[in-house]
């Protein structure tokens, strides 16, 4: 049988050995870019004007809206806080369930 000429994700996640606690940290960051992405076009902004109101250079916010550059917490509230955004820590519980609500709003 011919090799495929390409693999799955799951395929390549199975390959990766990667734990719950990896897992959830890769949702996690991946959510908190998410929630930038979505409050700067919320505040119709585009990157170069957050930039401007922020002081962080435009190719960085391109890096981390990219998923290349993981934020640092503090270019997190840099970015949040003059949208009117904050971090607030929540128990894991409460953000599994409110997920579970989301997806099946859907």
């Amino acid at each position: 049988m011919k090799d495929k000429a390409y693999v799955t994700w799951d395929e390549v996640k199975g390959k990766l050995n990667i734990t719950p606690e990896q897992e959830a940290e890769i949702q996690l960051e991946e959510d908190i870019i998410e929630a930038i992405i979505e409050a700067r076009r919320k505040n119709n902004l585009s990157q170069r004007e957050l930039s401007k109101i922020t002081g962080i250079k435009q190719p960085a916010i391109a890096r981390i809206e990219k998923r290349i550059n993981s934020p640092q917490a503090s270019t997190l509230i840099k970015l949040l806080f003059p949208m009117g955004y904050t971090i607030r820590v929540v128990p894991i519980e409460k953000v599994t369930m409110e997920n579970k609500q989301n997806k099946n709003q859907k």
